[in-house]
């Protein structure tokens, strides 16, 4: 069901030979992303490159509207913008920048590594897939990249469960979730662009252009 070769370094983690098998069984043809997709997210930000990480809820349940990156869109989509849309505006009220590009690819590209907490969902049934084992792999992940520092942004209640897998010389970041249905609970203003992007400068790397790219 999925091609595991591009996944790179990631690909030792344990959760690809010791619960994918199990959980793939569970998974019906018709999910979202597609399949080849699944992955994308890890496969386009390696471990080494991975400067930050954030972690969302599910993909998008609307067919062709998640690209395997959490909270992209692919350009061109043509319909509502929901969490991406709501980040678009946070993006504006924190860095005075403007992001109208959907696709998030070039975030990855500059080591942003898009995370939900699970990595399927059926079309029209959001949190269907949210018990299915997708947490194995997220711990791994965390786990993984704790062997130095980088910036998290955990994005509602689903993604801040996962806060006591972060060693303590991490920046997390913590908010409610972009959803319209959660955002002006805490996700405006909470303004993690910038603060992540000082956190990196204070590490001596170059902040992410989060803005058009």
């Amino acid at each position: 069901m999925f091609d595991l070769g591009r996944l790179g370094a990631w690909r030792d983690l344990p959760f690809f030979d010791e619960s994918l098998p199990a959980l793939a069984a569970k998974l019906d043809a018709d999910i979202l992303p597609p399949p080849a997709l699944t992955f994308a997210a890890l496969e386009r930000c390696q471990p080494n490159a991975t400067r930050i990480v954030i972690i969302g809820q599910d993909p998008y349940h609307t067919p062709d509207k998640a690209d395997g990156l959490a909270f992209s869109i692919p350009d061109g989509f043509g319909g509502r913008l929901d969490s991406l849309g709501n980040i678009f505006k946070e993006i504006e009220s924190d860095l005075n920048a403007i992001r109208r590009k959907t696709s998030l690819h070039d975030w990855a590209d500059q080591g942003v590594l898009l995370l939900n907490t699970a990595l399927s969902v059926p079309p029209g049934k959001p949190k269907a897939h949210a018990r299915f084992g997708w947490s194995d792999l997220v711990v791994e992940v965390i786990k993984r990249l704790n062997d130095r520092p980088r910036a998290y942004m955990l994005w509602g209640g689903p993604a801040q469960t996962y806060a006591k897998h972060i060693t303590p010389e991490n920046l997390v970041l913590t908010s409610a979730h972009p959803s319209p249905l959660s955002c002006h609970r805490g996700f405006f203003g909470s303004r993690p662009f910038s603060k992540a992007n000082q956190w990196l400068i204070d590490q001596g790397q170059e902040p992410i252009n989060w803005a058009d790219p």
